[in-house]
């Protein structure tokens, strides 16, 4: 298998704890992001697995840049064997009564936008090779709208959802498969944009980024005829 990889919202979260571990397992990652100094943050986590990161900044909701960004990724790797749509977003004023139509926006642009744009990007290549996996990091506001999660996101990952099955319906006779991931409470970053971010007490409680990144790692490890379609993950 050829061990080249791209991870958006590579700059935290899930998104960079898949990104090291992946690196320590000797692939080849292009890491996609907005902000050039959060990428390099993550190669400099890295260590000594460093030297197999790329950074590429990208602002995944813009199409053009999208396209431009996937050129540049299988210029450098030849190929790409794993998509892993980590990148994710929400805001403090989130329910039906104050979100508004640019946060909505940028919401859906991030979060279901950009995957299909990913997707896209790198799709082609894949089905040519007769080989590629996707790993799509939902969340189980994709299967169960809640005020905690707000419509706009809630709508963003049923949407998805929807990109995840229907890869699979598509494309799992060209050898390709989709990975839905629906993660419940993780401790990341964008617990800072809930309207009361929870306490250091409620996090503990909670999962954390490198859980979400060994479920997607057991996903991508598997025998390449074997698809893990969805994986619904919460805190015990």
């Amino acid at each position: 298998m050829n061990r080249t990889s791209v991870i958006t919202g590579a700059g935290s979260g899930v998104g960079r704890a898949l990104t090291l571990k992946l690196a320590e397992q000797d692939w080849h990652v292009a890491i996609v992001g907005r902000r050039a100094e959060t990428l390099q943050e993550t190669i400099q986590l890295a260590g000594a697995h460093g030297s197999r990161i790329l950074p590429f900044v990208c602002d995944i909701g813009n199409a053009a840049a999208v396209a431009g960004m996937g050129r540049r990724v299988l210029a450098e790797f030849g190929d790409v064997e794993l998509l892993v749509n980590a990148a994710g977003t929400n805001t403090p004023q989130r329910s039906l009564e104050v979100l508004s139509l640019e946060d909505y926006h940028t919401m859906i642009a991030t979060n279901l936008h950009g995957a299909y744009y990913c997707v896209q990007a790198f799709l082609p290549q894949m089905r040519t090779r007769r080989s590629g996996t996707i790993v799509n990091i939902v969340s189980d506001a994709g299967k169960l709208a809640s005020p905690k999660a707000g419509p706009g996101y809630a709508m963003s990952k049923f949407g998805l959802a929807g990109l995840n099955q229907s890869l699979n319906a598509e494309e799992r006779g060209n050898g390709i498969r989709a990975c839905g991931i629906f993660p419940g409470d993780i401790d990341t970053p964008l617990l800072n944009q809930r309207p009361l971010p929870p306490d250091a007490a409620a996090r503990a409680k909670m999962m954390r980024a490198e859980d979400i990144a060994d479920c997607a790692l057991f996903c991508i490890n598997l025998p390449p005829n074997v698809i893990v379609e969805e994986m619904l993950v919460r805190p015990r």
